[in-house]
């Protein structure tokens, strides 16, 4: 598949795992992600390994996360082979917040098509501080 379609179906899989987030079903992302995913998150002390913890994370998020509008800002897919990786910022909006993310996800092509195998989430910084020599 050319890599610009490739690109094209991880931004589309991405966006409707999101949309789903979105109404509060975590499920779009646990649907696209491998049994071995790693997942990053700045709500966690550390990394969450594999799909079965990642399912007892996110069913006590299930119902609890709405956001009203958002947008994927300057997503970028690398594809070398069977991985991709695509780099965004995501802008969330709900309930008078907005939140800000920089957000890198690592899929991997297989038998069951593409599928995440790395999440990482952080906060994007409003202002970085200068760093002084």
């Amino acid at each position: 598949m050319p890599v610009d379609e490739v690109s094209l179906q991880i931004i589309n899989m991405e966006r409707a795992a999101l949309d789903r987030w979105g109404r509060g079903d975590p499920d779009g992302f646990l649907e696209i992600s491998a049994p071995d995913v790693a997942y990053f998150d700045p709500f966690l002390p550390g990394r969450i390994d594999g799909l079965s913890a990642l399912r007892k994370y996110y069913a006590e998020l299930r119902g609890q996360i709405f956001i009203d509008s958002n947008e994927i800002v300057d997503p970028e897919v690398k594809v070398q082979g069977e991985i991709a990786i695509l780099t965004y910022c995501f802008v969330s909006r709900g309930g008078g917040d907005e939140m800000r993310w920089n957000t890198t996800e690592v899929y991997r092509h297989g038998a069951d098509g593409w599928r995440i195998v790395h999440t990482h989430w952080s906060f994007t910084q409003p202002v970085l501080a200068s760093l002084q020599a």
